[in-house]
């Protein structure tokens, strides 16, 4: 359902983002030393989906829980989306393609209004681009892939633009690496990391008069 919110959001979204400056409010801190992460190969493209839908007369988006795994993204909330295949025409077709094998919904009802700025996630080496759209319907019915995703997190907007929402915690991420991290408190859960600085992006986005 396309309202007021959504056209000035589409009209933001074409004039210059703020990128880097508002992905710098939730950015991580080493508590030591250890190297930053280096990679041999040139990052992976990928794509996420902010996907904005009606709950009980509010916005909304829905966050994953993913899984425990051999991994550095195990069991962290993110936005649906993935690696950019061979088969994708685009970047956006990717997002569209990803959000249906993770959390079932189709693609034919997500309107794409925009994207964010391009995001380099260190960890994984992936350069991924932050999708922007809202489904075009009723309240969705999500469908979770039980390998990918451990559970769908629906998040209202309006927590995520209430200042108060911003915490910060101590993050032990791996043997010898803790990091003091800023996250989104939304739904009772941590949003820190890339997820959270795309967020921050988005956030700003919106309050920009």
């Amino acid at each position: 359902m396309r309202d007021n919110f959504i056209s000035n959001l589409e009209k933001k979204l074409r004039e210059p983002l703020p990128g880097d400056q508002a992905h710098r409010k939730m950015i991580p801190t080493s508590r030591n030393q250890k190297p930053r992460f280096k990679f041999p190969n040139p990052p992976k493209l990928g794509a996420v989906l902010i996907l904005f839908y009606r709950l009980n007369n509010e916005w909304h988006f829905p966050l994953i829980q993913r899984p425990k795994y051999i991994g550095v993204h195990s069991g962290q909330i993110g936005l649906p989306g993935g690696k950019m295949e061979h088969s994708d025409k685009d970047l956006i077709a990717t997002a569209l393609r990803e959000t249906e094998e993770e959390i079932g919904i189709k693609q034919d009802k997500v309107a794409v209004i925009g994207s964010l700025s391009e995001f380099y996630v260190g960890a994984s080496n992936h350069q991924i681009l932050p999708v922007i759209g809202y489904y075009d319907g009723n309240q969705p019915t999500f469908i979770p892939d039980n390998y990918e995703v451990a559970e769908v997190i629906e998040a209202p907007l309006e927590t995520l633009l209430d200042e108060r929402s911003v915490k910060s915690i101590e993050m032990t991420v791996s043997p010898g690496l803790s990091l003091d991290s800023p996250y989104f408190h939304l739904s009772d859960r941590v949003v820190w990391g890339a997820t959270a600085m795309m967020l921050s992006e988005l956030v700003d986005v919106i309050k920009n008069p």
